[in-house]
């Protein structure tokens, strides 16, 4: 996508850089299986209502510092009739057993039971995740040890130098999938399917970088994949106006009309098509009215139009006679969020509906660029936002964008960390009520140097912290899930200490030291659930990395 718009900070715009690389680590399966996935969703009733307002019994997010292998078939087929992992807890028929990235999860993952999927889809409420379309879970169907993504994408010397200035273009990956038969991609992307959908999560927004090519291949693909497993899985449609490369409404419509026949696009109850271009101030209101007219007189589509801006302050009310809702990029860091709950405000007095962004982190080595995201305290502020301020619907920003570092989706280096801590929050989103906690669990995170580790390698080009970000931190973050209140025993960098959690949610801070981490919850000398997280702390690193690793008890590492 196109460079980085400056500016307001609070949201982020993206560059067309598609491809990079550098080796994270040379043991790739060491994280294969951190498996299982979800996150919960949807809170019923009327966006506008009063029951939709802030409910002031909710837990307290706690501040940043608190002490305190599927389917091999060739065709999409007829939609799936195995139980709903989300439902079940069980892995879906689709997805051989422990398979990496799988569509089901492990009874037992989550620190909570997840409603099923009729109670999560019951009321109006929905959740999406960008998904971005040049990271599918494999490039080219061949073992993780020697595919595309560890030649090329995590290499600095990979595709013949072309990003070894900022180190390569990625820090992490999907979670390896083995090499399948038949129709490969489409396995892979049903596999991703299934994984969101027991997270969950109602659908994709599909970034639509071009209008030919692999990319757009993959868009199809997609829509076909999200058809064949799951008929109530839906795919919004988003036109990226930083990478489209037409000024012509007539072929945009062409295009959105073309996937629009595809049973999996997004519609409103009454039919209308859901569109949501990012960046729609790219192109002016009379440009989208246009469009919109062409996509009705031309090809029988009535629209309800989304515009998601990188300035709605600047843009929405303009675009308010031809949208249904609003949308915005936001910000990748904690200290960011201010501007939420007005947002949300200014969109509901319009008789708009609000789409929140809910983000974990953001680092691109190709731009220079990075958020503090203060472990996870990004992802809690922006779901208690969404949540507290009365969105309607919640995009996660992104489901799979490796370039940026944003990535929800289960990788080698998070496992499912990000989706399980979402799955709380989304059941809280769509249902109205916080879960309760069944049984203990907790998710370590930090980074695996500190931020102001200089790269010893050929790396020239070194990322910096983005205007209006938070502060740069070096800490370990233990963010505990507990029945009853417990000691918590941790260990950093072989320096041991205890704290005393509480019942409930609760983020503790360490100071980050070399070494490995990890904690245990003990209860009567008994311990009840424990983490490691595997990667080690270094004061000397060939690459720079800035993002938060993360490991979860719930799940076997």
């Amino acid at each position: 996508m196109s460079a980085r718009r400056q500016g307001r900070p609070s949201s982020h715009r993206r560059r067309p850089g598609l491809r990079g690389g550098r080796m994270l680590l040379a043991a790739l399966v060491s994280g294969f299986l951190l498996v299982g996935v979800f996150a919960a969703t949807g809170l019923a009733g009327d966006p506008f209502s009063a029951g939709a307002r802030r409910d002031r019994s909710a837990p307290d997010i706690g501040a940043p510092w608190s002490t305190g292998p599927g389917d091999h078939g060739s065709s999409a087929g007829a939609p799936e009739t195995s139980p709903d992992p989300s439902a079940s807890g069980g892995a879906d028929a689709g997805d051989a057993a422990g398979a990496a990235g799988g569509g089901g999860r492990p009874a037992g993952a989550l620190p909570f039971d997840l409603p099923d999927a009729t109670a999560l889809r019951a009321g109006k409420k929905l959740v999406f995740a960008h998904y971005f379309t040049p990271y599918p879970l494999s490039l080219d169907n061949a073992s993780a040890d020697g595919d595309y993504y560890t030649r090329n994408y995590l290499a600095p010397a990979g595709e013949n130098g072309k990003h070894e200035r900022y180190g390569g273009l990625l820090r992490d990956r999907p979670l390896p999938v083995p090499p399948r038969q038949g129709n490969w991609e489409l396995a892979n992307l049903r596999q991703e399917v299934r994984t969101a959908r027991a997270a969950g999560i109602d659908g994709f927004t599909l970034d639509l970088l071009s209008l030919s090519g692999p990319n757009w291949d993959r868009a199809n693909l997609l829509m076909e994949a999200a058809r064949s497993v799951d008929p109530d899985f839906k795919v919004m449609l988003m036109p990226d106006m930083t990478s489209l490369k037409t000024d012509d409404p007539a072929v945009l419509a062409a295009a959105l009309a073309a996937l629009a026949a595809a049973p999996a696009a997004h519609r409103l109850g009454d039919g209308r098509l859901v569109v949501s271009p990012f960046k729609a101030e790219e192109k002016d209101v009379g440009w989208w009215t246009r469009m919109l007219d062409l996509l009705k007189s031309k090809h029988g589509i009535r629209t309800a139009f989304v515009p998601l801006f990188l300035d709605f302050g600047a843009h929405g009310a303009r675009f308010a006679p031809i949208s249904y809702g609003f949308s915005e990029w936001g910000s990748r860091s904690y200290v960011g969020q201010d501007g939420a709950a007005g947002d949300v405000r200014r969109a509901h007095e319009a008789g708009k509906i609000w789409m929140q962004p809910v983000s974990v982190q953001d680092a691109r080595p190709n731009q220079g660029i990075y958020d503090e995201a203060g472990n996870t305290a990004t992802l809690r502020s922006t779901w208690a936002h969404a949540i507290d301020d009365g969105a309607d619907w919640v995009q996660l920003t992104t489901w799979n964008d490796y370039s940026e570092g944003s990535q929800f989706a289960p990788s080698l280096h998070n496992g499912h960390t990000y989706l399980d801590i979402s799955s709380y929050y989304l059941t809280r989103f769509k249902t109205g009520a916080w879960p309760r906690i069944v049984r203990d669990t907790l998710y370590l995170t930090s980074r695996t140097q500190f931020a102001a580790a200089d790269p010893t390698g050929t790396q020239s080009l070194v990322m910096s912290l983005r205007k209006g970000s938070a502060a740069p931190r070096d800490a370990v973050e233990v963010l505990s899930f507990l029945t009853a209140p417990a000691t918590v025993r941790t260990v950093t960098g072989g320096d041991a200490d205890a704290y005393e959690a509480p019942a409930g949610v609760r983020s503790h801070l360490l100071e980050l030291r070399s070494g490995t981490s990890s904690a245990r919850a003990v209860r009567d000398g008994v311990t009840s659930t424990e983490v490691e997280l595997s990667y080690p702390v270094d004061r000397e690193v060939a690459v720079q990395d800035l993002q938060y690793y993360g490991a979860t008890s719930g799940r076997a590492s």
